[in-house]
């Protein structure tokens, strides 16, 4: 089906107030930590990268686009790009990606696919990204330099093993120039996207500019830092304007430069800049506390310490309340054993075959890898505070849950943590 590659309004200035994008958070887990970045699954008061209000598996994230497309849901300018942005990395999870990306082709076979990326495991996936027809992937490309990518990047996570310095942001452009290289010999238009960090790669970002079109980059896009608190980079002040309009001037000589950046969240939806209109937000956290195969898994497991409160974070737990629905309200079915600590994600994996019959698991608290590997075996990781029952009838009737009031704990996000993910 032909589709107008123009009506993307990230790649085409003339688009953005004509024709709106909707980003499913599909993303959980990222394999590099930049020192600018904090990603939050449950954050509703920012509207920057890395933030969402829900995660979503393949299949809810169809069902959620539906609802937005299809009108259950109103929104004014209709939908021409389906994107997935995060929060954390795509590729880091290349099998969430990719079958959302094969279930929204088949579909809406008139939407247009992209995806934004580090880049830094790109470049094995592209013939399944040009067989869905992918036509825009974005790249994060902040340093070509090593000495300087060092002072970007805490650790890359590449083949289960941790990189640091030099030695990261080097394998980490070398990553990158391949997937652009690749991405451009399928005919896939790249956007190359720069955060502008001063003091640190505000005299580099020319220079990559000149590395990323003599590899054939279509756009760039420089975004001056946005400081994000209990990063490395939090006291960072942000670039003058005059600063940014000068570097952009620079990298016009290689690159067409877009100036219409609304720096999206991962759930982001409407026409550029534009907030989530309420409706759509509550119909995206029903999406995530709906399973959709739910027949096989009639019971709830929980974190619980005496079996009346939500009240642990997964890898304290050594016990799984399970609980079911039943006539007069629910029952608990009983207490099954949790894995023991250590064993990185086969713990998490043990844990998903003892909750097989579970369509979802409440918690306090959980790092990233867990909820990474038990949403890979449809069991939604979900968290709350307060009481069980409450937690049940949400999840049994499909409702939003709610969130807890303190910070919450994940691994290789808020923390920034080692990179190894919790254990």
């Amino acid at each position: 089906m032909a589709r107008d590659i123009f009506q993307h309004p990230c790649f085409n200035r003339a688009a953005r107030h004509r024709f709106a994008r909707i980003h499913l958070p599909v993303a959980p887990a990222c394999n590099v930590q930049c020192n600018f970045c904090r990603r939050e699954h449950d954050c509703a008061n920012e509207s920057r990268p890395g933030v969402t209000s829900a995660l979503l598996t393949p299949s809810q994230a169809l069902a959620y686009l539906e609802s937005v497309v299809e009108g259950t849901v109103p929104i004014a300018s209709p939908i021409t790009v389906v994107g997935i942005a995060g929060p954390g990395d795509p590729f880091a999870t290349p099998e969430k990606t990719l079958e959302t990306l094969r279930l929204v082709r088949r579909r809406y076979p008139e939407m247009l696919l992209c995806v934004a990326s580090n880049g830094l495991a790109v470049a094995p996936y592209v013939d399944d990204l040009a067989a869905v027809e992918v036509s825009h992937v974005t790249l994060t490309v902040n340093a070509v330099d090593p000495g300087v990518g060092a002072k970007v990047y805490a650790w890359v996570r590449d083949q289960k093993r941790i990189y640091r310095g030099t030695a990261a942001a080097g394998r980490l452009w070398d990553r990158q120039a391949e997937a652009i290289r690749v991405l451009k010999a399928r005919g896939i238009t790249v956007k190359i996207n720069t955060i502008i960090i001063p003091g640190i790669n505000d005299d580099h970002v020319v220079e990559v500019a000149r590395q990323v079109a003599s590899l054939g980059a279509d756009i760039a896009n420089c975004v001056p830092l946005y400081p994000v608190s209990g990063t490395p980079l939090a006291a960072t002040e942000p670039p003058e304007r005059e600063a940014v309009a000068a570097i952009r001037t620079q990298v016009a000589q290689y690159l067409p430069i877009m100036e219409h950046c609304a720096r999206c969240r991962a759930d982001a939806v409407g026409l550029l800049g534009e907030p989530m209109p309420a409706a759509i937000e509550r119909r995206l956290l029903q999406a995530a506390t709906t399973n959709q195969c739910l027949e096989d898994r009639p019971y709830v497991a929980v974190a619980t310490l005496e079996g009346v409160l939500v009240n642990q974070h997964l890898g304290e737990a050594e016990q799984i309340a399970v609980f079911e629905q039943c006539q007069d309200g629910f029952r608990l079915v009983e207490r099954r054993p949790a894995p023991p600590s250590g064993g990185g994600s086969q713990r998490w994996a043990s844990l998903a075959q003892q909750l097989k019959d579970c369509r979802a698991l409440l918690v306090a608290s959980a790092g990233d890898a867990p909820c990474r590997v038990l949403a890979g075996h449809d069991i939604q990781v979900l968290m709350m505070e307060g009481l069980i029952e409450e937690g049940l009838d949400a999840v049994y009737r499909g409702l939003p849950l709610r969130a807890p009031l303190r910070k919450q704990h994940r691994c290789g996000s808020g923390c920034a943590g080692s990179g190894l993910g919790c254990s």
